[in-house]
């Protein structure tokens, strides 16, 4: 068990890596359209400035006097103005915004920076314009630094916090920087927060080895997502997952990939469920239904796993379906030098016995037709389902599962299930593998996993065999 935790460790790793990767590109293309909405907002109500085009001269007539320090002309209800002083390096500034001109409008903010005095809303429309200009010259980090140290005047009001710590929690956290889970914070506890950002703070736990927060956040993120209608992001599982196999919790790893299944479906994680599944199972007959969900959801992707799966059936009496099995393995190209010579031998002695049960298919009909129990039809449902004949594979087991007296129900039900999916009656395998569910002695790895592969029916119709 400790070894196959430890591989699937580094599987998830990678996964969690590349989630995150892809959510930092995420966190970069935000990142961009906030500051383009900043950018304008600065080219024209942010900082106005006397005599500037967004707030023209009035006409003489309107004209009236002016108190000292203040400039004369028309200014928006609470909107403030830079100083009188700092007019002609912000007009400047504004210009070679105009003319992205970033260098040169840094060189025109440098110049009203050295100006004095300034009033904490001249120091926060600098460092503004400075964020703005380093951002464009891709120098997130001075933009970091620019914007933190235009915050630190205390002239942003209060419905102006959110968008700014907001626009630090993605500096920072693309710039790797451990503040940004401060940030985050605050954005949040200061506004609306969206889903995106609880996914970011979900991260940012993580890659500080805060498992437990990193799962505060997720949920939070996960409920989010729902409540917007949206199917909530791999990435968010893929932590629960790693966090799980970090501490070798196997349920906390197994409810992880259930809800990464239910999400993508994706054969990878259906093979490491199963394999979890799988390693305490000690019934031969329980194996074998394990293994025929790893391989009807495409999910066996070793060689041993194939020779391990058609023994158990030949064991099982359905040399036919071992003939399939092993025939696909060949054909997949998956089967390992070492093993070619013992899977050629075992293949030719599943064919032998494969053409013997369809000989006497006849025979066996007859037996089965004849006899009170439904263990014959359920034999007779299987021998056709090899032969890839489903449609009498389904009537033969119907019977069969009718008649009763039957030595194992579960597998008669999943061969039920796994012949109406091939005959693309996905209602009637949902139905009848829901019976599965009514039986009292069946292995719940067994009844778990055949569940969630009736749950994911409606994803995808998987032909077995």
């Amino acid at each position: 068990m400790n070894h196959l935790l430890k591989a699937m460790g580094f599987w998830v790793w990678a996964l969690v890596a590349i989630g995150i990767s892809v959510s930092m590109v995420s966190v970069s293309y935000r990142l961009v359209a906030l500051y383009r909405a900043h950018e304008i907002q600065a080219h024209t109500v942010s900082s106005p400035v006397p005599g500037s085009a967004a707030f023209p001269a009035l006409p003489e007539s309107e004209k009236k006097p002016a108190a000292a320090g203040i400039d004369s002309q028309r200014i928006p209800a609470g909107q403030p103005m830079v100083s009188r002083i700092l007019a002609g390096d912000i007009r400047a500034a504004q210009t070679a915004f105009q003319n992205y001109q970033w260098s040169e409008a840094l060189k025109n903010l440098e110049a009203a920076a050295a100006k004095s005095p300034l009033t904490a809303y001249d120091l926060k429309t600098i460092e503004e314009f400075r964020g703005i200009s380093y951002f464009r010259l891709n120098n997130l980090k001075a933009a970091q630094a620019a914007y933190e140290a235009s915050l630190a005047t205390g002239a942003y009001k209060a419905e102006e916090l959110v968008k700014i710590f907001r626009l630090l929690f993605q500096l920072a956290t693309v710039n790797k920087d451990a503040k940004a889970i401060e940030y985050g914070e605050r954005a949040i506890a200061a506004g609306k927060s969206n889903e995106n950002d609880l996914l970011i703070m979900s991260q940012l736990h993580y890659q500080q080895n805060d498992c437990k927060n990193s799962g505060v956040w997720g949920d939070k993120a996960i409920a989010a997502f729902r409540e917007a209608g949206e199917p909530p992001k791999e990435v968010l599982y893929q932590l629960k997952l790693q966090c799980a196999g970090n501490v070798n919790d196997v349920a906390a790893m197994k409810a992880a990939l259930v809800d990464l299944i239910r999400l993508t479906n994706k054969s990878s994680y259906w093979n490491n469920l199963i394999r979890l599944e799988r390693q305490d199972e000690r019934d031969d007959r329980n194996t074998l239904l394990i293994y025929q969900v790893m391989f009807d959801t495409h999910s066996m992707n070793a060689d041993t796993d194939y020779i391990e799966m058609s023994q158990l059936l030949g064991d099982a009496g359905l040399p036919g379906e071992a003939k399939t099995v092993l025939e696909t393995a060949m054909s997949s190209g998956i089967l390992k030098d070492e093993h070619k010579e013992r899977t050629v031998r075992l293949l030719n002695t599943m064919k032998a016995r494969a053409e013997a049960d369809q000989a006497g298919l006849h025979t066996l009909d007859a037996e089965a037709s004849k006899n009170p129990a439904g263990q014959p039809d359920v034999k007779l449902g299987e021998v056709y389902f090899a032969a890839g004949d489903f449609q009498d594979a389904v009537t033969a087991l119907r019977w069969g599962i009718g008649k009763g007296q039957l030595s194992r129900p579960d597998e008669a039900y999943v061969s039920l299930g796994r012949s109406l999916t091939a005959e693309k009656d996905l209602a009637g395998a949902k139905q009848a593998l829901a019976k599965l569910k009514s039986l009292s002695n069946i292995s719940p790895r067994v009844l778990t996993l055949w569940n969630l592969y009736a749950d994911m029916l409606h994803e995808t119709a998987s032909q077995p065999l």
